[in-house]
């Protein structure tokens, strides 16, 4: 069963702009790859953080939406745990079906 997830993105500033468009991409690759749809990428920037991360005070955001079976989920986190330039990650769940969302 396809759920629908959110996944937010934290990279490091001092990444050129061709290694961030290479690294996203390889992320959404991985999500077609195991059966997933991308529905949107949002690329929100650099921006300053709340708080030192790895002593950096900016830090670069994405956001992926797409629709994935779990174990999708799991195999982009684990490819993103091992990518360099990512300092932090978040992915939630935003609905249980994508037919509940269709039928609405």
């Amino acid at each position: 069963m396809l759920k629908k997830y959110e996944t937010l993105l934290l990279l490091s500033p001092e990444l050129a702009s061709d290694n961030r468009t290479a690294l996203v991409e390889g992320f959404t690759a991985i999500i077609e790859r195991e059966g997933g749809q991308i529905n949107e990428v949002d690329d929100w920037g650099s921006r300053q953080l709340a708080y030192p991360v790895q002593k950096q005070s900016r830090g670069y955001y994405v956001r992926l939406d797409y629709v994935a079976p779990g174990a999708t989920v799991a195999e982009l986190e684990r490819n993103i745990r091992i990518a360099d330039g990512v300092f932090k990650f978040v992915t939630v769940k935003l609905d249980d079906s994508v037919k509940a969302q269709e039928e609405a």
